[in-house]
């Protein structure tokens, strides 16, 4: 079996047993975003506790990339230091999956739930913790990953 097999069948039980998903009443963090071109939709939540994740949970459909990659999300930043969360990078999530050089199109499935998560984060620092100037900057990067 060949690293790309044994990538695809990780991809494939993240899948059909995504962990983490469901919903968090009152989360700190909730953000919904979906990818028109392919039909794929997410919804993440996030609570905080001392700074660090203490919960988190999504919600969506659409193909196995995409939604593989919003529960390994999940467990990555599960309990994580908030600073931590908000430098991930398209890299790190592309680096989880065991996929570095996918196409353009695939990889906007696979960057969706690092797109929610940023732009979720983007509100949260804007909104609650009145930081314009990080929250652009957390903007910006959300809107620079496709």
């Amino acid at each position: 079996m060949s690293s790309a097999d044994i990538y695809r069948e990780i991809i494939l039980d993240y899948y059909r047993n995504p962990r983490n998903y469901g919903k968090i009443e009152s989360p700190d963090i909730s953000k919904r975003d979906s990818n028109p071109l392919c039909g794929d939709e997410l919804e993440m939540h996030i609570n905080l506790k001392d700074n660090k994740v203490s919960d988190v949970k999504f919600t969506g459909k659409g193909c196995a990339i995409s939604q593989a990659s919003a529960s390994m999300l999940t467990e990555l930043i599960m309990g994580k230091d908030f600073e931590y969360v908000k430098k991930l990078t398209k890299e790190d999530i592309l680096e989880n999956l065991g996929l570095p050089d996918l196409g353009p199109a695939r990889i906007k499935c696979a960057l969706l739930s690092l797109k929610v998560l940023k732009y979720g984060i983007y509100s949260y620092v804007s909104e609650k913790l009145n930081d314009a100037t990080s929250a652009d900057k957390i903007k910006e990067e959300a809107s620079g990953l496709f």
